[in-house]
């Protein structure tokens, strides 16, 4: 019986009493400790990341509805990999197979190369690089054009915070944001409105019972980065993300996810560049021309 991990090799970095452990498949985050406490809820070595957890979302992140899209005059027809709600999701990349660029004490950066397939006509040379430093976990995702043409690129990340609690609803959720993004049934954006009163966390409140599944924008900053929190009476986890980058933000608690490890344990709290649909809507789509590099940072730090 082969002892392969199923998210395949494993690169560890140990460093100012922290410790992330980095996958092969989708080139995320397995596992993030500090302190020996976990920063985010990760899975087990023995398993695949469920639910999305620690995974990059590249080219778009969320959903593109019916996985179709125009882009310079061409239609597109992406395989639907969510297809109970007949959707593209969470972009090429998740379980694609990465590669070490290099390594060191603290610092380790991976590497993808996306090439044309179904849907998607485009060559991306991809990179994250992992940095731990006394002040926690920063995340620098980039992306070169190296094919012919522009394409279309948003870029998402998924991972679920942890303060140590045994469920979501024991959580203090704090979220500064005006505005949440209207969806359908299948998830696709359909307006935007001011945040009400059951989804608003810009003053930190207990979870509790609360559903979400909702994205956020108009995102309060403060010295270049917003900040999304989660705590308990004895810790807390605080995901931050370049502002000018990071125009969105999802958060859900797990409710749509089978019994298990996935649900309502852990919060995803995923930066996002665009909102859902934006190859069709254009809301936050970065055009990337030939040659051209998008790259900025997120990360994770814990109390």
């Amino acid at each position: 019986m082969s002892d392969r991990a199923p998210s395949g090799q494993q690169w560890t970095l140990m460093a100012h009493d922290q410790e992330l452990v980095v996958v092969q498949a989708g080139g995320g985050i397995r596992e993030y400790r500090s302190g020996g406490r976990p920063l985010l809820h990760g899975y087990p070595v023995d398993a695949k990341a469920d639910a999305g957890r620690g995974q990059h979302l590249m080219p778009w992140p969320n959903r593109i509805r019916d996985g179709k899209y125009t882009y310079a005059g061409k239609e597109q027809q992406l395989a639907l990999s969510e297809p109970a709600r007949s959707n593209a999701s969470h972009g090429l990349t998740r379980w694609a197979t990465w590669h070490l660029v290099e390594q060191s004490d603290d610092r380790v950066v991976v590497g993808c190369s996306l090439l044309p397939q179904q849907g998607w006509d485009g060559i991306l040379e991809l990179t994250v690089t992992y940095s731990i430093g006394e002040d926690g976990l920063t995340v620098t995702p980039a992306a070169t054009n190296a094919g012919r043409a522009a394409v279309p690129f948003g870029y998402g990340a998924h991972p679920y915070l942890t303060a140590g609690e045994d469920t979501v609803d024991q959580l203090i959720l704090e979220l500064p944001a005006g505005t949440v993004i209207d969806v359908d049934d299948r998830l696709i954006p359909t307006g935007t409105a001011p945040v009400p009163a059951e989804l608003d966390f810009s003053t930190a409140r207990p979870i509790a019972d609360t559903q979400l599944d909702h994205a956020y924008t108009d995102l309060r900053a403060e010295d270049g980065h917003w900040r999304i929190t989660v705590r308990t009476d004895e810790h807390a986890t605080t995901l931050w993300a370049d502002a000018d980058a990071f125009g969105y933000a999802q958060a859900f608690t797990g409710d749509s996810l089978p019994g298990g490890n996935a649900r309502r344990t852990g919060v995803a709290v995923e930066p996002m560049t665009c909102s859902a649909n934006a190859f069709n809507t254009g809301e936050g789509l970065i055009e990337l021309q030939l040659g051209q590099t998008w790259s900025a940072s997120w990360g994770v730090t814990g109390e």
